[in-house]
């Protein structure tokens, strides 16, 4: 999911960046040359009082590393130092989710979402990836991304008028983005990856990558493997997955899990404000009267909320953090609420950043009956979650170019890596992470964490444990550990 408040970390990164630029940019070797080329980064307090300690730079790459000595852009960089100095271990890189979110937001206003052992032994450093936040974001037309076509694709003219909005929405996206809007794809941000490396002084990577993140680190593991010291993959995405088909049955599927989990949890759980009712019936009555422009939005009162987002933008934000109470607590409200008159009903805007996950995933479909076939078998998966944001992925990526498709992992020679996945993530599903770790071979190590939500680095003690005791020590868990699931307070 999008992070908020990016405006006020791009005017942090800003900031600092001026100061950094004072003091002179990093420069990056070009891509086969030698990591002790690199300069060191220079930081500077990132300006948000509020947030004390943190520290913002910025970094200059290439726009196409195809091209090193062609057009460059400056990455935003930031970092929270160990809070151990004489314990310290080196620097952990994070690798943001999204795609779109920020990582200099995680240090800077999250970076307690990383266990205090991990605080205490090592600078955590992140950055925004290229199109994303203070790293020259994708910028679009907001009239334009506000008339997006629904995904309720009726007919082949809706398919073709759905194709061609893309056109037109890319064409003003690279016109406002500039130049780097054709290179987003997560083959080039591994060279930016591998660059930040370098510039940090670190002669192998010890990275953290977390949901989008993880492609990034496997894509990583497989390009640079003898440069990896440790890489934990937090919620794993497969990128093997090979056709559309596949694709959105996959992500059907583990939607559906949490979603199966919610309610059994529910008919068990006295505290729940659903219990001794049918919630099914409950929520299809809510799907009902969305569809009908009856439903209000919690979030922005007196507005209609669509079929596809009181699944995207209520319940799937719910199965992120596993709050099953919350979620029952807002259905149960917005079963009682009073009907509003009906009337017609948008989806909200995909996020800007959305051509970087197109032109990584190649999901072709061939016309309207196609469409129409993978949205009926999605459905038949997934009854209870109509229209799920892949499936608005998919079709915003019609026409789309994919610079960085899907390949399986080839990354032979890389040290251990540990993978950490709920067994009930509604994102990116556990069979996901079974399938990297068998990509990665005697590499991959797996920890699975037998509760819900989407990340689970720090889900409970044992999952906490034994990420720190890798991190720190290089000692993965035995293969095929599996750690409880922690009650909710």
């Amino acid at each position: 999911m999008l992070s908020r408040g990016r405006s006020a970390v791009r005017r942090i990164v800003v900031r600092a960046a001026v100061l950094a630029v004072g003091a002179g940019l990093v420069v990056v070797p070009a891509p086969h040359a030698a990591p002790a080329a690199a300069q060191a980064l220079r930081w500077a307090p990132c300006g948000d009082p509020a947030q004390p300690g943190a520290e913002c730079a910025a970094l200059s790459v290439p726009v196409d590393w195809a091209r090193p000595d062609g057009p460059r852009l400056d990455l935003a960089v930031a970092r929270r130092k160990a809070a151990d100095p004489e314990a310290r271990v080196g620097s952990l890189v994070f690798g943001p989710g999204g795609p779109g979110d920020s990582g200099v937001e995680t240090v800077v206003r999250r970076a307690h979402r990383f266990s205090p052992e991990v605080r205490r032994r090592f600078d955590v450093v992140s950055f925004d990836p290229r199109g994303v936040g203070g790293s020259n974001p994708v910028t679009c037309s907001r009239e334009l991304l506000a008339a997006r076509p629904s995904p309720v694709l009726k007919s082949q003219a809706d398919f073709d008028a759905t194709t061609a909005y893309n056109s037109r929405l890319r064409a003003d996206c690279r016109a406002r983005t500039g130049p780097v809007f054709d290179h987003l794809d997560s083959a080039q941000t591994v060279r930016d990856l591998d660059a930040l490396r370098a510039a940090l002084g670190e002669r192998k990577l010890t990275f953290h990558g977390s949901s989008y993140g993880t492609l990034l680190g496997a894509q990583y593991a497989e390009t640079h493997p003898r440069r990896v010291r440790a890489m934990v993959l937090e919620s794993v995405l497969d990128h093997s997955v090979p056709t559309t088909r596949e694709f959105l049955r996959s992500q059907a599927v583990a939607a559906q899990d949490s979603f199966r989990e919610f309610v059994k949890w529910c008919e068990g759980a006295a505290a729940c404000a659903l219990h001794d009712r049918d919630v099914r019936a409950v929520w299809q009555g809510l799907l009902a009267r969305a569809g009908r422009g009856e439903l209000a939005d919690p979030t922005k009162p007196g507005t209609a909320l669509s079929p596809a987002d009181l699944v995207n933008k209520i319940a799937f934000r719910k199965f992120y953090g596993a709050d099953h109470a919350g979620l029952a607590t807002t259905i149960a409200t917005m079963d009682a609420s009073v009907p509003l008159p009906a009337s017609p009903t948008s989806v909200a805007p995909l996020p800007p950043a959305t051509p970087v996950f197109c032109s990584d995933w190649r999901l072709p479909v061939r016309d309207h009956r196609e469409y129409a076939s993978l949205v009926a078998a999605m459905e038949a998966t997934a009854p209870d979650l109509p229209y799920l944001l892949p499936v608005h992925m998919v079709a915003a990526c019609l026409g789309a170019p994919t610079a960085n498709p899907q390949h399986r992992l080839d990354a032979r020679g890389v040290p251990p890596v540990l993978l950490t996945n709920a067994l009930h993530d509604p994102a990116t599903g556990h069979p996901w992470a079974v399938s990297v770790a068998r990509q990665l071979g005697r590499s991959g190590v797996l920890l699975t964490y037998e509760g819900h939500g989407h990340g689970s680095a720090t889900s409970g003690p044992c999952m906490e444990a034994a990420v720190n005791r890798y991190l720190t020590d290089l000692a993965p868990p035995p293969r095929g550990t599996r750690c409880p699931a922690v009650p909710p307070p």
